[in-house]
């Protein structure tokens, strides 16, 4: 059974997202590394708060942790992200199917990555270097387990084979022996190396490609990058989950990109041009007199760059208008003489007198 997140943050089942938020909250502080210097027991405890959190705190993760009691990620570089299908139903099939294979070869387990990238980078695509846990085969024992010069027991229950044959009326199935796991023998002197693991841990370098276009919850598969299996087996997969981090102007909505600018009232009613921020540069705007509050201007292809290579998102632009949060004496004279001439309509020459005094007050130059 797995580790039940909701009694590691002491919350009933059917707990509200602000009691766990709240219950989060509390633990940490109790169990924070910096309140507890030293304290190896705090530390794993602070750990398992953080792991039950990120499980909890998230809708889709939660909802897949009440229905199976599980989660997929547990951090930022996980051991086991997905278990070989061979791994899973193997034995079973062997089991039914008579298979006398001594020992079959497995696929190492598939590994995970969180890495996280600036907006722009998820835009235009980067290269990123990584460096994670890495484990090869053992120099002393080439990956037998077993100290050099030594020879493993045979198992007396399977004989060597690695499964006990049993006979039930016309049926004759074959089973993973209970005693020595299928492997068809004991390892008495194991390699004093690798402590009998096969392999020793390291470091090892990667260059991530990331493409453009990507967005948070994108995986990047990198074959035969992940776990090494068993003895000679093939290594498993690397997964690079993507997040991609918040942009202090841009807001992303599949391919397309949108931005709220101000301009101020001079522009709006008589018309002109702004300058507004796009991915990777400016562009001048035209604004048609008249134009409305909250108007919306489309820039065509200035969105995302399309993950399969053809074309591109658009960009919206959202224009707001800037009022001034104070005005000299003068100011505040056109703005009353403004005012008034909005209160008369149908008259040419008022409104030709109020556009005069529009220009004269916001010092405009057409």
């Amino acid at each position: 059974m797995g580790k039940n997140y909701y009694d590691i943050l002491g919350v009933a089942n059917g707990a509200t997202d602000e009691e766990i938020k709240k219950a989060y909250r509390k633990l940490a502080l109790t169990y924070h590394p910096d309140r507890n210097p030293g304290d190896r027991e705090a530390e794993e405890k602070f750990k398992e708060i953080n792991q039950a959190y990120q499980v909890l705190g998230d809708p889709q993760k939660r909802a897949g942790f009440d229905r199976f009691g599980t989660s997929d990620q547990s951090g930022a570089y996980d051991f086991g992200f997905t278990r070989n299908f061979d791994d899973i139903f193997g034995d079973l099939f062997n089991d039914f199917f008579g298979n006398t294979q001594r020992r079959r070869t497995r696929k190492g387990e598939d590994l995970r990555y969180n890495l996280e990238i600036e907006f722009e980078e998820a835009v235009f695509g980067v290269e990123k270097n990584i460096e994670l846990p890495y484990e090869v085969k053992c120099s002393s024992c080439k990956g037998s387990r077993i100290e050099p010069g030594f020879q493993p027991t045979v198992c007396k229950t399977c004989n060597g084979r690695g499964q006990v044959r049993y006979t039930q009326g016309f049926f004759t199935i074959n089973r993973t022996c209970e005693y020595c796991g299928g492997e068809g023998y004991f390892i008495k002197d194991p390699c004093k190396t690798c402590k009998g693991k096969g392999f020793v841990r390291t470091k090892k370098a990667l260059k991530i490609n990331v493409p453009p276009g990507v967005d948070t919850g994108i995986r990047l598969k990198m074959r035969g990058e992940g776990a090494q299996g068993p003895q000679d087996s093939v290594a498993g997969d690397l997964y690079i989950v993507l997040k991609v981090r918040e942009h202090p102007i841009f807001e992303r909505e599949g391919d397309d990109i949108y931005v709220h600018t101000e301009v101020d009232f001079p522009t709006v009613c008589l018309g002109g041009e702004i300058t507004v921020p796009v991915l990777g540069g400016e562009l001048n705007l035209k604004v048609p007199p008249g134009t409305s509050a909250e108007k919306v201007f489309r820039l065509k292809g200035h969105g995302v760059p399309k993950t399969n290579g053809y074309g591109r998102g658009d960009q919206f632009v959202h224009l707001h208008i800037a009022v001034p949060k104070t005005v000299t004496d003068r100011q505040r004279d056109l703005l009353e003489q403004l005012s008034r001439e909005l209160r008369h309509n149908g008259d040419a020459s008022r409104t030709t007198g109020f556009k005069e005094k529009f220009k004269e007050f916001f010092d405009w130059k057409e």
